[in-house]
């Protein structure tokens, strides 16, 4: 963890890097309001690949037999970091780091309703939303690109970080994110 910084002013107070040898701290957080951002973030990734939550109302579809098995989430959050490190020959727990600084949207859109008629507002998203949003985008990305495919889950994971990491759009988080960057800034 040494040497790693969270570049992102906004994040910084939300995203945890206190060095864990097992990211799995069974919820010992849980009594404060904000006990999400005292949780090593790459425990946030495999508490996110449990459940990647639901897309179109398909949660078995999108994340196929990912039933909340703890430990098969860590398997392929380890297969992953291990592979980005093998492409990269960084530290694999930074370039996660700056993908997710990278994927994290700043604007999102709310509909409020006047006189009946319904318009889109622009609006600045919380931090602690971001990270939240972009570990889903993340998460949903790798099964979409898995499902129905012969790639590894912890394959479609690093591909996902590599791409968000270099900014591409072939990541589903970053096309995501400029996408609704891009419908908040139409709707001012």
């Amino acid at each position: 963890m040494e040497g790693i910084e969270v570049r992102d002013p906004g994040l910084q107070r939300y995203v945890s890097l206190a060095p864990r040898i097992v990211p799995r701290s069974g919820g010992r957080y849980a009594a404060d309001r904000f006990h999400k951002s005292k949780a090593f973030i790459v425990e946030r990734l495999v508490n996110k690949l449990m459940n990647a939550g639901h897309k179109g109302k398909k949660h078995w579809r999108t994340s196929s037999h990912q039933t909340g098995k703890g430990l098969a989430a860590y398997r392929i959050v380890k297969d992953a970091l291990k592979k980005i490190e093998a492409k990269t020959k960084e530290n694999p727990i930074k370039v996660f780091i700056q993908a997710l600084e990278n994927a994290a949207p700043r604007e999102e859109i709310v509909t409020i309703e006047y006189g009946g008629a319904r318009y889109p507002k622009a609006v600045d998203c919380a931090p602690q939303r971001r990270i939240d949003v972009a570990l889903r985008l993340f998460t949903q990305g790798a099964f979409q690109r898995c499902f129905n495919a012969k790639v590894a889950v912890a394959d479609a994971l690093t591909d996902e970080i590599l791409a968000a990491y270099k900014m591409d759009q072939k990541s589903n988080a970053i096309a995501k994110k400029l996408e609704l960057e891009r419908q908040a800034d139409a709707s001012r």
